[in-house]
């Protein structure tokens, strides 16, 4: 008899750089956003927002605005049918504010209408009239108690409280520094839209650019007063998010105003209303003091963190813990203090952003680190690896490190690089490019190093789980693999990783990937770099249970291998062709990682995070000293990610993550005076262009994690952190100036 036997090479499975499904039609400008959906006589939806940061409403009056031709509806807060209020962790912002503003750029009133201009127009005409209070924009002095307190129990969110090894210690040297962070932007491409379509019961369908389809879901059918099968949503093609889709923004305007004027309703921002209508990077005021023996070990570091989370709570009671659990780095240290606030002010909400929290830290306990070199004599990347966690060692929380921690070997990677040339002189090149602005004569040149750590899924207890629904039959005589899940992509390509797992665990190369909505069970959010450890755990646990129903019929192990059942020896056992038939395998899976733990409220310990991620950056910079002006030459970075599932995904994902620390280093801030945004567009927000951003060499760490689906670790966040302080001490090293803040502006530079 004759055997076929073959090998274990999964075309385009886990491990491979397929070509992305959505990747041409988005090169050639075919893709279709949530700004381009349309539907036959829709009308188009407005928001009146406040024009102050803080304030009481004293009246509204809609007369005007219903008088305009077109105009189907002009809604404010007592058309909202349900709870006026919504929130991811606490409900505490409403869907339009009834008699307070606490933010510049609140909604206030919403208008539907037969043309966007008609719409604006009308919305120019409600007039309401405000009584202006004395908003509170410090967040330190409202920890304070200073100020009139915005919300019911005072301005505080949340106090997380760290206490870990002996408190009464000294040390031989000791280094202090108070820094800042300012408020960044996620600054997607594509602004806050969706289209709503009521149906003939009373019911809605809303088709949405978001990060989490069900918690919109949840808030949304509180707000409407509807039961959940009455309100559907579907996921609109996103263009970009990280973390600023993740609260509500048009969603329940849009259904209101689709349920009010029975027809369909589009909403799309404007960039500049963008700004407005989500949530942005918590800035922060942290102080903090290392102490350490004479030859650079660690001994204690204590920390203050205050987080600015503006004017409702998102998900600052998240950011936190994180920026507290995280706030001492990739360390060991057997004495940490730590307290970190998130608190209510007038200023613009704050929330998730890439990084989340563990950005803000970060700035703080690398600028420290660097200090503490100095005062011990030491290089930078030698104090780095002398106190460099590894496997094993404890958290400030007391939770164990379980799984790789390769801290020093990445200081080694990035350390080890070799050095980009000098340049000969090239406008091209130089600090201000070909503006001409220098000839080369201040420029200095600086190398600076950071590391960082991240924690991946959801913490502290959370059921973070995901639901994953894979069908297997034929499909035109050929094996076929459809997927259902209601996991959010956002542009990170959940929607390639998910066809790499299906095609390495049941051998099909034909995977569908079909719409995200809210008829399978819940997804969770695209954040916390979870999506492919949670949606594609489900999605391997799904597979696992089609293959094992297929495979009953063997008495022996039997893998499917490129469309084939193979034996443990390689012998082809049948084809998946035949062994299919008629039948449909399909299996839905609710996945869940290992389970995490509260933080004890007076010591701070706990098991609460799930998994850590670490990522270090060797940043070299030239500074023309005279203007001020930055010119980041080289950006490497070396990170362990478990399992690269995708490699050239995860360079895209370091590369992009370092881009955002890069923005946040030298330009990026939305700039507030009086809680008032002074730079809402893209020309006074910058943000890093190609020409910013300088080459990178990248190396890829695979260090397996065993908890995890094949061994992976989160990948998106860990760049954002640690390479805002390595550029940020590299322009130290160039110019000697402490450079406490960050975005580091030209004044900083050329002040005397």
């Amino acid at each position: 008899m004759t055997t076929t036997t073959v090998g274990t090479q999964t075309v385009n499975g886990v491990g491979t750089s397929p070509q992305r499904p959505d990747g041409n039609v988005k090169v050639r400008g075919e893709f279709a956003y949530s700004s381009d959906l349309w539907h036959e006589d829709m009308v188009w939806g407005v928001t009146l927002r406040s024009p102050h940061p803080y304030a009481r409403i004293t009246g509204i009056d809609l007369t005007d605005a219903l008088t305009v031709p077109g105009v189907y509806a002009v809604l404010t807060h007592e058309d909202v049918p349900g709870v006026n209020r919504y929130g991811l962790e606490h409900s505490d912002q409403p869907v339009l504010a009834s008699d307070v503003v606490r933010y510049q750029g609140e909604p206030v009133a919403l208008v539907a209408a037969d043309h966007p201009e008609t719409a604006r127009r009308a919305m120019k005409r409600i007039a309401v009239t405000y009584e202006e209070l004395e908003p509170v924009t410090d967040s330190e002095a409202a920890v304070a108690g200073e100020g009139p307190s915005l919300h019911e129990g005072g301005n505080v969110v949340r106090h997380v409280k760290i206490r870990h090894g002996a408190q009464d210690v000294s040390a031989d040297v000791v280094v202090s520094g108070v820094y800042e962070v300012g408020m960044q932007d996620q600054a997607f491409l594509g602004p806050e839209s969706g289209l709503a379509v009521p149906d003939t019961e009373g019911g809605v369908d809303l088709y949405v650019a978001t990060q989490w389809l069900h918690v919109d879901q949840q808030q949304i059918v509180a707000a409407l007063g509807l039961p959940v099968e009455k309100v559907r949503l579907t996921l609109g093609g996103v263009g970009g998010a990280f973390g600023g889709r993740e609260d509500l923004s048009m969603q329940v305007h849009a259904c209101l105003l689709a349920l009010h004027t029975g027809k369909p309703v589009k909403m799309v921002y404007n960039r500049e209303e963008s700004f407005y209508g989500h949530v942005h990077r918590h800035p922060a005021k942290m102080y903090y003091e290392h102490g350490a023996t004479s030859d650079g070990r660690l001994v204690y570091v204590r920390t203050r963190l205050y987080l600015d989370g503006g004017a409702y709570a998102s998900s600052t009671g998240a950011v936190v813990a994180n920026a507290a659990t995280l706030g001492v780095g990739p360390y060991k240290v057997d004495s940490a203090s730590v307290d970190c606030w998130g608190v209510y002010t007038n200023n613009p909400p704050c929330g998730a952003m890439r990084g989340f929290g563990a950005v803000q830290a970060a700035f703080g306990y690398e600028s420290q680190m660097d200090k503490l070199a100095l005062a011990c004599g030491l290089d930078p990347v030698e104090i780095r690896v002398r106190n460099a966690m590894s496997e094993g060692d404890l958290m400030p929380t007391g939770q164990v490190v379980d799984s790789a921690a390769p801290v020093a070997e990445l200081l080694g990677l990035v350390r080890d690089k070799p050095m980009p040339p000098e340049r000969p002189f090239d406008l091209r090149h130089m600090p201000g490019g070909v503006s001409n602005t220098t000839h080369g004569e201040g420029v200095v040149r600086g190398v600076g190093y950071a590391v960082g750590i991240k924690n991946v899924c959801f913490s502290e207890g959370f059921d973070d789980y995901s639901t994953a629904r894979v069908r297997l039959q034929l499909v035109g005589g050929e094996p076929a693999a459809t997927v259902h899940t209601a996991a959010c992509e956002v542009g990170q390509g959940l929607v390639t990783i998910m066809q790499q797992i299906v095609r390495t665990e049941l051998g099909v190369d034909q995977v569908t990937i079909l719409p995200m909505d809210t008829s399978i069970g819940n997804g969770g959010s695209t954040s916390a770099s979870r999506q492919t450890y949670v949606t594609g755990g489900a999605v391997q646990a799904a597979c696992v249970a089609v293959r094992a129903r297929l495979l009953s019929r063997f008495d022996q192990r039997v893998r499917v291998v490129g469309g084939k059942l193979v034996a443990a020896d390689g012998q082809v056992l049948a084809d998946l062709v035949d062994v299919l038939g008629d039948d449909v395998y399909d299996e839905t899976i609710e996945w869940r990682h290992r389970p995490t733990t509260g933080l004890d409220p007076e010591t701070g310990q706990g098991t609460a995070h799930v998994q850590y991620a670490f990522a270090a950056h060797r940043a070299v910079v030239d500074v023309d000293t005279e203007l001020g002006l930055v010119k980041v030459v080289s950006l490497d970075c070396a990170q362990d990610v478990g399992k690269a599932l995708n490699p050239q995904a995860v360079l895209g994902q370091i590369q992009g993550g370092s881009a955002q620390g890069l923005g946040l280093a030298v330009m990026e801030e939305i700039q507030t005076s009086g809680g008032k945004i002074r730079n809402p567009s893209f020309t006074d927000y910058l943000i890093p262009t190609v020409l910013d951003m300088p080459p990178m060499s990248i190396d890829v760490l695979e260090r397996p994690d065993p908890h995890a689906p094949y061994g992976l670790r989160g990948v998106g966040e860990p760049p954002t952190i640690s390479s805002t302080p390595a550029i940020v001490a590299a322009i130290r090293a160039a110019t000697g100036l402490a450079l406490n803040r960050v975005p580091v502006r030209p004044e900083h530079l050329t002040a005397t």
